[in-house]
């Protein structure tokens, strides 16, 4: 009984297979994103999006500074507008190119590191403030 059990379920199991391989195949990532917070909220630069593989490491960078810089303002301003927390990518992009273009990946990598450890301190309090305006 157990043996025929076990064989039925096996043969249910294998007969899905075809369905679910079909099923999976027909899933369509997006890179379209949508946001309920801030909508009208700037993409990312053209260049960024198109950069190498290779190089993601300088694009994660620029979203880096671009998160440390929004949350640290947004802090230090004490107000969460979408401009605010959400400005262009200017700043960060010229953080960026002054100060770490041409430097070597290891670099790159260090520098994304602290600008990570600043967002993360300034999350707290940016939070609470971006809560209260109904914009986290």
């Amino acid at each position: 009984m157990r043996r025929a059990r076990c064989l039925a379920l096996a043969a249910l199991a294998l007969s899905l297979t075809p369905t679910l391989a079909v099923a999976e195949r027909n899933l369509v990532p997006t890179l379209d994103r949508s946001f309920d917070v801030c909508p009208d909220r700037p993409a990312e630069p053209v260049w960024m999006q198109e950069i190498p593989l290779r190089q993601a490491y300088q694009r994660v960078l620029v979203q880096d500074i671009y998160r440390a810089q929004n949350l640290e303002r947004v802090v230090e301003i004490g107000d969460c507008d979408c401009a605010t927390r959400f400005p262009s990518w200017d700043a960060a992009e010229a953080v960026f190119r002054e100060s770490y273009a041409n430097n070597e990946r290891w670099e790159l990598l260090q520098a994304s590191d602290a600008y990570n450890r600043r967002a993360n301190a300034a999350r707290p309090e940016a939070q609470a403030i971006c809560d209260a305006a109904g914009n986290w």
